[in-house]
């Protein structure tokens, strides 16, 4: 269904139904994600990680925000980039050089929040891992 036809029919509904139809559509999205992005499912499982050693350590409530910050940050960026890559697949199927740099460039995008969640988590659990076998 195309996005115009999709609007029509969401203010036929009313506000409710507008609200509960983004979450539908939202939530597909995720599913798409969890389908066929096996790093969605990686993502997930180092989030589940995190806040079950977030709990062992009793970590502050500003360190729970960068580290949840952080790994949501990755799957925001993991779900632009699969975003991107479909509309690219679907607007050049056959391999063209800057639909590959697009393609690139999305997936930099996801590395380099991986590297900086990588680095803020690292920040705050090393010192607790540290004190854990002293």
């Amino acid at each position: 269904m195309n996005t115009v036809k999709r609007n029509e029919e969401t203010r036929k509904k009313g506000p409710i139904k507008d609200v509960l139809n983004k979450f539908k559509y939202s939530f597909q999205g995720l599913a798409y994600c969890f389908k066929n992005e096996t790093s969605f499912i990686f993502e997930t499982i180092a989030l589940v990680a995190a806040i079950g050693v977030g709990i062992f350590f009793h970590i502050t409530a500003f360190e729970w925000l960068l580290t949840l910050g952080s790994i949501f940050l990755i799957m925001v960026i993991e779900s632009l980039n699969t975003a991107l890559e479909c509309i690219v697949d679907m607007v050049c199927p056959e391999y063209n050089p800057l639909a590959g740099a697009a393609k690139d460039c999305g997936s930099a995008a996801t590395c380099i929040s991986t590297f900086l969640a990588v680095a803020a988590n690292a920040v705050i659990f090393i010192p607790y891992i540290i004190e854990l076998f002293k």
